[in-house]
């Protein structure tokens, strides 16, 4: 039963968020990508003012998946960087933290541009 209210959780957050978005592109003139970008830094942002963490424990997958999700993992690689390396850290944290989620991302795009057929519009 533990294992339906995380999932429970995770669907309620995750889908919230993405809520949020979804009300975002159809009441606002915003294209997706400013939407996106916008996640990301309301996830830096809200790491940095001590929200995020909590929500992400709490809520788990359904609040580290979404783009607020990629923000917080940058702002935590940032931080856990310029704890060791001190300002250097401040440039190489995000892609430290990052890399294995980016290297799929593209890993999986080229996948997908290899089997699939583009059609000419």
């Amino acid at each position: 039963m533990e294992i339906f209210y995380d999932l429970l959780k995770a669907f309620a957050v995750g889908g919230g968020i993405c809520l949020i978005g979804q009300i975002l592109i159809d009441l606002t003139k915003l294209t997706p990508g400013r939407i996106l970008v916008a996640f990301v830094v309301l996830g830096v942002a809200l790491t940095a003012i001590g929200v995020y963490e909590p929500l992400a424990e709490w809520a788990g997958a359904g609040a580290t998946v979404p783009l607020t999700g990629f923000g917080y993992l940058m702002a935590k690689g940032i931080e856990k960087a310029i704890a060791e390396q001190g300002v250097r850290g401040i440039l190489t944290g995000a892609f430290t933290a990052a890399s294995g989620g980016v290297t799929a991302a593209i890993l999986c795009g080229l996948i997908a541009s290899l089997v699939a057929k583009p059609k000419e519009k």
